[in-house]
């Protein structure tokens, strides 16, 4: 006789998911009886569904803060590169809970463009279908739902996403992009349903705002709300999709694999030669760091236009000011992305691994082992030769760091089984 267990793939699907899954029948459930049973019209509806986005958005901002895998941001940027190497972080005391450093240099891009999103899905949705003199009115009729919301993305985020550990397998990005794919389902829906409702009721030439939001019948909001609820669902199941026979499941790209969380081992088998920077490649590096950095010069540039503006008031200490800030804003910003770059990075060559450490906080940066590297050489670029010092490259299969300015190169170059290629005479 058959089994009648569900398939693996199925019970996957089934476990750990009932505060989110209780969350999101509550946000489909109450525009259900809204619309049914309280007589919401598309200005009710869309108020809430706008309100929903801004609360998921704002639950999604601290699931982000806490959230337990470091953030994948490019190495090549100004300053936050080199910050988000250091996996260091902020222990809550008595939470087990941490906020990382890289999660930081997120938020402050990742909060603004939630909120421009939400005003963005807000105008193009309740201000179409909302009349200016009914919004006080719209906002009571769904303020108690709102409030029911808001608790109900709260729990779920302390039950699930702290209690049962859900940080810990997550970055930053990964924390907030289903809030995306939220106000985009708000958005389209919306705009078909307005479209559909204004062509067939409002005359050629009336603009879209002068809409009824009554004249969208409960059968049309009925399946705004199915088509709402299907979202949440692919929302809430994406990242089980890999649970199936991969033979049998659709790559949906719903997926997202966060860098690990797990830190960088540090140690190194004794003995270790410890190299640094010398004080002149360092100095050097600071003060050519805004050659490959123009959006230095972009900086310099704006407050040397606005001391221009100034001497066409005669206001020469302003002017002096501002052309010295031109200057030595950018110089300050090389220097100090220079130095976390590379001046207070000391790498550690043992048997078996090179490893680069932060000298401030003691954090691996990263690590590499002699069989990980696809190439080895050694440069000697113009301010090499002027200096007397070498860089050394290493290739990885998917990746490359740089090591400049080295008096000895050797104890680094030893690690490796292979020779490098150098440069000739």
């Amino acid at each position: 006789m058959p089994s009648s267990r569900p398939p693996d793939g199925l019970r996957a699907l089934a476990r750990g998911r009932r505060p989110r899954v209780l969350s999101v029948a509550l946000a489909n459930l109450l525009p259900l009886v809204g619309v049914v049973s309280l007589g919401w019209n598309a200005a009710a509806l869309m108020t809430l569904y706008w309100f929903e986005l801004g609360i998921a958005s704002g639950w999604a901002l601290v699931r982000a803060l806490f959230a337990g895998r470091p953030s994948e941001i490019e190495r090549d940027g100004l300053l936050i590169g080199p910050l988000a190497q250091r996996r260091v972080a902020l222990s809550i005391p008595w939470t087990g809970v941490q906020v990382r450093l890289s999660s930081l240099l997120v938020l402050p891009v990742a909060a603004p463009i939630l909120a421009v999103v939400w005003l963005v899905v807000g105008t193009l949705t309740v201000g179409v279908v909302v009349e200016e003199g009914n919004v006080s009115t719209v906002v009571d009729t769904v303020a108690l739902a709102t409030l029911a919301l808001f608790i109900g993305e709260g729990v779920t985020t302390l039950v699930e996403y702290f209690g049962r550990g859900e940080h810990r397998d997550h970055s930053a990005q990964t924390a907030i992009q289903g809030v995306f794919a939220q106000g985009a389902a708000i958005f389209f829906g919306a705009l078909f349903t307005v479209t559909i409702v204004g062509a067939g009721t409002l005359e050629e030439d009336t603009p879209i705002s002068a809409i009824d939001p009554d004249a969208i019948g409960i059968p049309l909001l009925l399946g705004i709300v199915a088509v709402k609820f299907a979202f949440d669902l692919a929302g809430l199941y994406g990242d089980r999709l890999a649970a199936f026979d991969e033979s049998s499941s659709l790559d949906l790209g719903l997926s997202y694999d966060p860098p690990a969380a797990e830190p960088v081992d540090g140690s190194l088998a004794e003995p270790t030669e410890t190299v640094r920077q010398p004080r002149r490649a360092r100095l050097a590096g600071a003060l050519t760091t805004p050659l490959g950095h123009p959006g230095l010069w972009y900086v310099g540039g704006g407050l040397a236009l606005l001391g221009l503006l100034f001497a066409f008031g005669g206001d020469w200490g302003t002017v002096a000011l501002l052309l010295a800030a031109a200057l030595a804003v950018p110089l300050a910003l090389a220097a100090l992305d220079h130095e976390l770059r590379h001046g207070l990075v000391e790498y550690r060559a043992g048997d078996g691994a090179l490893v680069a450490r932060d000298r401030l906080s003691g954090a691996t940066m990263w690590r590499v082992e002699p069989w990980d590297e696809t190439d080895l050489r050694v440069e000697r670029r113009r301010l090499d030769r002027r200096l007397g010092t070498e860089t050394v490259v290493i290739e990885l299969r998917d990746d490359e760091y740089r090591i400049p300015g080295l008096d000895d190169p050797e104890p680094v170059l030893d690690v490796f089984d292979r020779r490098p290629d150098r440069p000739d005479g």
